[in-house]
């Protein structure tokens, strides 16, 4: 079998597909905006409604993606975002959704004027007793260029880096209820110290 046949039959993941083309994770995103591109996949072990019902909350996102300071929905396809970027800073967008099939998959573009212009793909693919495959892919223009690229690396504030955190933290949210951390909050603290 030829790589070409390969490529057109594997149905993995962009991430993890065996013959992965570079230009892939921007593909199958509307109105694409964004020169730098990111793919993540995790599986959740709950039903696809489940997860596809509490990542279209967008208001609760900032539950799990961890730079998210607070999205404001301002109707059915519209939010406005407020997220952390490097050395104390953060930057706003108004974002769009694109494309919607419930159950399937959300798409989005940040709308003119955006500090970061983005925009990507969500999709959840039902895998039985396995639960959900979740797909995420970003495509975005790092404030700053190249060099901003590589301070966001430097502060872990890089897309691409925050995005496969975010759907780990995703998956523990809705696989255990709660998302591990190994940072001491005030409260238990205080019962170590009982």
């Amino acid at each position: 079998m030829s790589n070409e046949v390969s490529a057109r039959t594997d149905d993995a993941p962009p991430t993890t597909a065996k013959h992965h083309r570079v230009d892939v994770a921007g593909e199958n995103v509307p109105e694409a905006q964004g020169s730098q591109a990111t793919a993540q996949t995790v599986t959740i072990n709950r039903p696809v409604a489940e997860v596809y019902a509490r990542f279209r909350d967008f208001a609760r996102l900032g539950d799990f993606m961890e730079n998210v300071e607070r999205i404001d929905v301002l109707d059915q396809q519209r939010s406005h975002w407020v997220v952390k970027a490097p050395a104390g800073r953060t930057v706003e967008w108004d974002a769009r959704i694109t494309e919607e099939e419930p159950e399937r998959l959300i798409a989005w573009t940040s709308e003119e004027g955006a500090e970061v212009p983005n925009s990507g793909r969500v999709t959840f693919r039902d895998v039985g007793d396995r639960g959900t495959v979740v797909t995420a892919t970003l495509l975005y223009d790092p404030p700053g260029g190249t060099l901003g690229k590589i301070v966001a690396k430097l502060f872990q504030r890089e897309p691409a880096i925050q995005a496969r955190r975010d759907l780990k933290r995703f998956k523990q949210l809705l696989e255990t209820g709660e998302i591990a951390t190994n940072v001491i909050t005030r409260e238990q603290l205080e019962e170590e110290g009982r």
